[in-house]
Formats: structure tokens, sequence, C-alpha cells
């Protein structure tokens, strides 16, 4: 028999593209109920204070508005205890919607309107009266640096001598880089559908990264047992980490749901995007210190990032500055300010989208300061072992990167001078950065089912936040019990299939992608058992004589379908769940995947104006399981970078404490006119040490680094440095 080719590795279409395309995919705030009621939150307008009265009757008054909810008029809820922790809750207590009178942030919920429609509520809702008592607050993270204290994360410890080693370096950078708030802004709205049933049974579908994390947090929060509280999210239009933790639609339909004994839709308005989590603004100071050949002596990196007053929001922001290169002189710190605003929340490579932006920029003025290229600089700091664990990498193809995204985009020819390179009157800049990203992998279950028709069902309660988790699992399942894929259904995104970690820091592949590898590789061994017990020609055959392979069970030159062994088994299905850890290989391992990000920025001399005209990234990310979607990920991350570097910017007035361009119209993101060429290198990169499939995720890798690379480039062209992000024609000129 000739071998079939595997289907992992191979560019398959998304399994769930056509439905996505003709509208039968539904999200979470389509679907469809007699009597359904809609909520409308009403916000606060101040950012600290006390809410001293809240007046409805207007409200009230509105033909359809069934009821208003407020700190005053609720069903009974926790207390201020860790009753509201969730999967992805920082250091400290989270935030509860209409739990008191406090007012902590500018866009808090302070009530909520029910009405038959959703346009009743909403126009009732602007009726709503609150008297509030204003305190003074304070929204400015360089305002605020004398408050900060250290991060209750464990920022790795000093090593070596740093200050005797910059002291005496020959080549030094002192250089402090601003990086500006984002949100996260998805396609698709938070919305949560809650359809009531009798006995307070409910079935919800949310806009979320993790269905299980929603029913434990609504378990908790309402008492309910988990039995009576089911959490979908079959689809979901974009989240880059917003639905990480449950957001406080969720929690105000359940509260409405349950005092109306009827089904509830919450969903926020664009606007309202922007009253929960976000990427944290930070001030960074990056020192580092190298001899005359370019090889570091001496790094720091001292971060201040901002947090909420009610939660130390921590993220991986330094650590990267200790592992990237080889360096034995090593101080990082980590100190957080607290303000009057929401606690931020984990974006699309948290940590290290700012953390490497500050690091991969001081990289590059090193680089001028020791009229080193920046690609040989960084060949000659390349580190084999992640010097903060003192752990070798299972596997690091940066070098690779490097050359292959080096020479596919013509590196050699660059001239090195700034404003060396021009096209007329705009000025040609090249610029490069690093990206490196942890490669982790979780705890996961997933359950295998083959039925008679030999149609394989592998389920696992992961989501698919637009990434193609449907897809990817469809070909791992595939391969690993030998059948087509147009033979393989996935389900996801629902709280009652097997136990999956939140859909977030690339590791989903690597977790869930393993429990289904070996669900479906025991389902295959129980399949011929039950054929060896059925089949008499079997008797005598040896395993390593026997294949699986296009739905049929290979041996000496004859074959057996799969769905006459299951067929003839008890029941006439097979099935099986396992629980996944960890590969224990990885231990003594450090596991990261890493880029190399070449930019050419066009800027015109006389305006300042901007264009990303090419960008190639090289990728080593393992096995790639599915090179389509997977560039499309790499290619979504790059377009985040050049919004980082450009565009992105969540503008607060702190005089009022209130963000000022919360709508897609003044938070500026890259459009179709803003990219122009990009190109996806994933290079080639064995790992048997990661996890059993050899992969290891690829939504993150492809934004970090990309900012940095821009604002390289930009010096290159123009031999201005900016080192406040993002990088707009005010700073340039």
């Amino acid at each position: 028999m000739n071998s079939p080719t595997p289907a992992v590795g191979q560019p398959l279409d998304r399994v769930d593209g056509v439905a996505k395309v003709t509208g039968q995919a539904r999200y979470a705030g389509e679907y469809p109920e007699a009597g359904l009621l809609h909520g409308s939150v009403v916000s606060s307008t101040i950012a600290r204070g006390q809410v001293l009265a809240i007046d409805s009757r207007e409200a009230l008054k509105v033909p359809g508005v069934v009821a208003v909810l407020d700190h005053a008029h609720r069903p009974h809820v926790s207390s201020y205890d860790d009753d509201y922790n969730d999967a992805d809750a920082a250091n400290g207590s989270p935030f509860r919607p209409l739990f008191n009178d406090r007012v902590l942030y500018s866009g808090q919920p302070l009530a909520l309107v029910i009405a038959e429609s959703l346009e009743m509520a909403r126009y009732a809702g602007s009726l709503i009266k609150i008297d509030y008592s204003v305190e003074a607050h304070q929204t400015d993270l360089l305002a605020g640096l004398q408050h900060s204290h250290p991060a209750p994360a464990e920022t790795p410890a000093p090593r070596g001598d740093f200050d005797g080693q910059f002291g005496t370096a020959a080549v030094t950078v002192d250089a402090t880089y601003l990086t500006a708030n984002e949100h996260h802004n998805p396609m698709e709205p938070h919305a949560s559908t809650v359809l009531y049933k009798a006995g307070d049974q409910l079935e919800i579908h949310d806009k979320t990264q993790g269905t299980q994390n929603c029913q434990d947090y609504l378990h908790k929060v309402f008492g309910l047992p988990k039995d009576k509280v089911r959490v979908l999210a079959a689809y979901v239009g974009g989240a880059f980490g917003s639905g990480l933790r449950p957001q406080y639609q969720l929690p105000l339909a359940v509260m409405a749901a349950l005092q109306l004994k009827r089904s509830v839709r919450v969903t926020l308005t664009r606007q309202q995007m922007f009253t929960f989590g976000y990427r944290p603004r930070t001030q960074q100071r990056l020192r580092l210190g190298a001899d005359a050949d370019g090889q570091l002596l001496a790094v720091a990196h001292d971060a201040i990032g901002q947090t909420s007053r009610i939660e130390d929001f921590t993220e991986h922001l330094v650590e990267w500055s200790g592992m990237l290169y080889r360096c034995d002189h090593v101080a990082l710190s980590y100190r957080l300010t607290p303000l009057d605003v929401y606690t931020p929340l984990d974006m699309r490579a948290p940590g290290a989208g700012s953390g490497v932006l500050a690091l991969e920029c001081a990289m590059d003025e090193l680089a001028c300061a020791a009229g080193i290229d920046p690609v040989e600089l960084r060949r000659r700091n390349f580190a084999d072992h992640n010097g903060n664990e003192g752990k070798p990498y299972s596997s690091k193809e940066l070098l690779a990167c490097y050359e292959q995204g080096a020479a596919c985009f013509g590196w050699a020819n660059r001239s090195p001078q700034p404003r060396s390179m021009r096209n007329g009157h705009r000025l040609i800049g090249w610029g490069m950065a690093s990206g490196v990203w942890e490669a982790m992998q979780m705890k996961a279950s997933a359950k295998a089912r083959l039925d008679a028709q030999g149609h394989l069902t592998v389920s696992s309660a992961t989501t698919d936040i637009g990434t193609g988790t449907y897809t990817v699992m469809t070909q791992i399942a595939a391969d690993a019990l030998g059948v087509g894929t147009e033979d393989v259904t996935f389900l996801l995104g629902d709280s009652s299939l097997p136990t999956a970690p939140l859909q977030g820091g690339s590791f989903t592949v690597s977790s869930v992608g393993s429990a289904v590898r070996q669900a479906c590789q025991v389902l295959r061994s129980k399949v011929l058992e039950s054929a060896r017990a059925t089949f008499p020609v079997l008797a005598n055959v040896p395993l390593e004589a026997i294949t699986f392979a296009e739905g049929y069970l290979h041996f000496a030159q004859q074959r057996i379908a799969l769905s006459d062994i299951v067929a003839q088994s008890e029941g006439g299905v097979l099935e099986v769940q396992i629980d996944a850890e960890p590969s224990t290989k990885r231990q003594p391992f450090s596991t990261a995947t890493h880029s190399a990000v070449f930019v050419e920025v066009e800027v015109d001399e006389d305006l300042g104006s901007i264009r990303v005209s090419r960008v190639v990234s090289a990728v080593a990310a393992g096995r790639v399981v599915n090179p389509k979607t997977a560039r499309s990920q790499i290619l979504g991350g790059v377009v985040w970078g050049l919004g980082m570097a450009l565009h992105e910017h969540t503008q607060t007035d702190h005089d009022q404490g209130r963000i000022l361009n919360h709508n897609l119209a003044e938070y500026h993101i890259p459009v179709n006119a803003d990219v122009g060429d990009v190109e996806v290198i994933f290079v080639h990169e064995q790992d048997d040490i990661v996890n059993e499939l050899g992969s290891k995720g690829v939504g993150e890798i492809g934004v970090v680094g990309v900012a940095a690379a821009v604002a390289n480039a930009i010096y290159h062209a123009t031999g201005k440095r900016i080192r406040e992000f993002p990088i707009t024609l005010d700073k340039l000129l």
C-alpha cells in the first residue's frame, strides 16, 4: 500500500470556513429565543467616588422596560472575597459589578436596564440619573510613578555584577521607552446570552476563551451547582486575550436571568469594549553594556507598568532581557503603579509585546553605537541556554531565522548610514529585531469516539477564537487514527466537554493537540483489540505488520474497514477519554519560539508620513500543523505589530480620568492601505522534547519584535530615534 499523505503539515482549508462565510455560524449575541429580554449597561461618568443615588423612575416608565438592576436592586451575589477569582485573575480582589456604591474607574457598570428590545433598553438607560460624590483620581502612569511598588510576580534574581560590568563597558546604551495603553477590539463585541430554563438551569452562550473558566466563575459567584450552568462558545469573533477572564456582561446577564426567571442577553457597545482589560502602559529603562566587539557584558531592564487599585496585574515584561541573548551580568526589576483604572488584561503576547519592543530597540541602539550590523550583533550574542533558568533550549533555530529572513529581505544590500537610502522624496529605512515567546504545555483532556459509519468524533472544551483550532485538531485526529479529515468532527466550546485550559498563550495545539493525539492513539489500540477478537484472520498477524490508514486496518495485502470493526463491537461504538499531562521530557529544558523580523519603511521627507512597505518574518516554531492557518496567524501578528508601532493608543483625558477615543474611528488600527507586502517564512525546527507533536504554537510570536523592527527602520531612514510609542507624525517631526 502506498502511504497516504499525512494530514498534519498540510495547508487544509478551515473546516469551519463555510459555516462562517455563509452565516451559519452563530456567535454569542446571535442565538434566538422566544421572549428573550435585552440588557443595556449604564456606565459611570466619573473615575473615582461614590454613588449617592440612582434615579431609574423615568427609565421604568418606558414601554417594554422590565427592570433596572443596580447595587441596591439585584439578586444576591457573593461578598468581597475570592469567589470572583477566575483562572486568569491577578493578585488582589477582582472587580464585582453592581457590588456596592463605590466607583473605581470611569466606565464602570452602575446599572443594567432590561427591556423587550435592545433599542428600548438603551433609550431607557439614557434616562437614568446618577448622583455622585466625586473624589480626586489619578489615571496617568507618569504622574503616579512615585507610588509604584514591586510587582508580586517573581522576577528572575540578579546574576553576576551588572554595575561593575556596565561601568567599565566599552560601549553602552541607557535609554527609556514608553509604550501606550492598547485595547483588544476584536471584531465581535462581548456578549452573553443566558437561556433560562426551569429550576434555574442556565444555558449560556458567551464570548469567551474558556467556557469552563466561566462556568466555575458563575458557580462561585452565584452559588449555582456546576451541573446547572452550561457555557458554550461555538464560535468566537476574535478575542486576543479579552475573553480570558469573564467580563462583566456575563454576571450581569446571569443576575437578570435569575431575578426575572427569563432568558436575557447583554451585549456591550463598541464604546463599552474600552471599559475592561487592556495592554497596560509601561515605562521601561534599558541599560546595555558591551565590549568593542559587541559582546554583551551587562544587561539591566527596569520596568514600571500600570495596574488598578484592586488588583496587581503582572505580565512577563522584563524576563526576555535575561534570556534572549547570552550575558552573565543581568539585573531585572518590575514595578506597578496603581491607578483609578480597570485592571489590565493579557493581550496577544502579553509582556513580550512591550518588553521585547524595548529590548530590541536598545539592541539596535547598541549596534549603532558599536558600529556593528544589527543582525551581526545579535548573532554574536546568540544564547543556546536560557540564562534566567540555567537550562538549554529544547531547540532554537534563531540563527537560521536571521539567515533566511535576511536573505529573503535582501539585508546584505543595506547601507548602514542613517538617511543614506532614498527613493525620490521618500527616505528608505531598513530595520530588524528578534522575537521570542515561551512554548508552554498545559494539562488537557480529550474524548475520541468512532461509530459504525467509520466517523470519528473528537471533543474537548477548548475554544477557537479564530486561530484554526477546529481545523488543526481535525488534522491531528485524522493522522492519529488513520482516517481522512472528511471523516472527523471536532467538537469544542462547551463546558460539558472534557477539560481544557484557557485558549491563550499559544499553547492550545501543544496542550489540547497532545490530548487529542493520545486519545486517538488509545482508540486505535481499542479498535485493534476489537478487530482481533472479531476477525480470526488477524489472529497470527504481528502488530508491526498492521497499519491504520484511510479508514482501514491494513495487513498482508488485505484490509478491513474500521466501520466494519466498530459495527461488530458491543454497542456499535468505540470511545475513550484521556487526560494528557505535559511531557516530562520538557523539565530539564527551556522551551520557546523565536523569530527574526525585517522591515522596510518609507518616510516622506517633508510630511513625516510613514508607510511600512515590506515585512519579512522568519519564524521557528517547531512542527507547523497547518501552514495555511499558521501563516494567517503570523500575518495577523505582523499587522498588530505595525499597529503597536504606528497606530494603537488608547488616549485618556487625565483631568476627567476618561478614555477619549473609545471607538474604531479614533482608535487607530492598521487598515489595508497601511500594510505592504508581508512574507512569512517557517524555518525548519525539529523538536522531540517540547511535546509529542513537536509543535510550539504561533499565535503570539508573530507580534513580538515587529514594533521594534519598525522603530529601528524609522531611525535608519531618518536618523531620529523615537522612544515613545506609537510613533506618530508629531513625534517624528
